[in-house]
């Protein structure tokens, strides 16, 4: 698998486990309120879209362009995979 690709799909699924981490608290609100209950389904896609859309982001950042911009504010990526960082 391509590095990009696959730093793109770590960056949604590290996205989707915090979202995950969060519904139990959210639960509990929303067990508090009627009206909060009937947002329940549109916080449950709102937070499947914030993990979809954090992998795209990380797929464009990872691309040749954007690493070449970033690494000019020393934000680039350190190893450029190229094997492990030292």
């Amino acid at each position: 698998m391509n590095p990009k690709n696959r730093r793109a799909i770590r960056t949604a699924l590290q996205t989707f486990a915090a979202v995950v981490a969060v519904v139990p608290a959210l639960a509990a609100v929303v067990a508090d309120s009627d009206q909060l209950a009937a947002a329940a389904p549109w916080a449950v896609a709102a937070a499947a879209t914030a993990a979809g859309a954090a992998g795209v982001v990380a797929r464009v950042m990872a691309s040749p362009v954007v690493e070449q911009i970033l690494d000019r504010f020393g934000l680039g990526l350190v190893d450029n995979d190229r094997g492990p960082a030292q």
